[in-house]
């Protein structure tokens, strides 16, 4: 009986994929710093949303699961935004990399 994972590998041609370059670095690194200060000024505008509407209840445990949602949010959106700054940061620092590399 055949492994059918096998298979799969034998269907995916690797060397047809051509080689990343320099220009794929730059555009990805510069892709990546536009999403992060857009998400940068999303984030901000969530966080001063939910500072300015605080969570008015009469039950305390409604206040405490609403506010816990909303601190979720913000740091959720925060996450997201330096995530791509650090992706932005990491493909600059290939772009740069990629000059003193050799290529055999």
């Amino acid at each position: 009986m055949e492994d059918p994972a096998k298979n799969i590998g034998e269907n995916i041609d690797i060397k047809n994929t051509p080689e990343k370059g320099p220009l794929n670095f730059i555009l990805g690194s510069l892709t990546s710093f536009l999403l992060f200060i857009s998400f940068y000024l999303i984030s901000n505008k969530i966080a001063i949303y939910f500072a300015l509407h605080k969570p008015s209840n009469s039950s305390e445990i409604v206040q405490n699961i609403s506010s816990s949602i909303n601190t979720l949010i913000i740091g959720l959106s925060f996450l997201l935004t330096f995530s791509f700054g650090f992706i932005g940061i990491g493909l600059f620092i290939v772009f740069i990399r990629s000059f003193f590399v050799n290529k055999s």
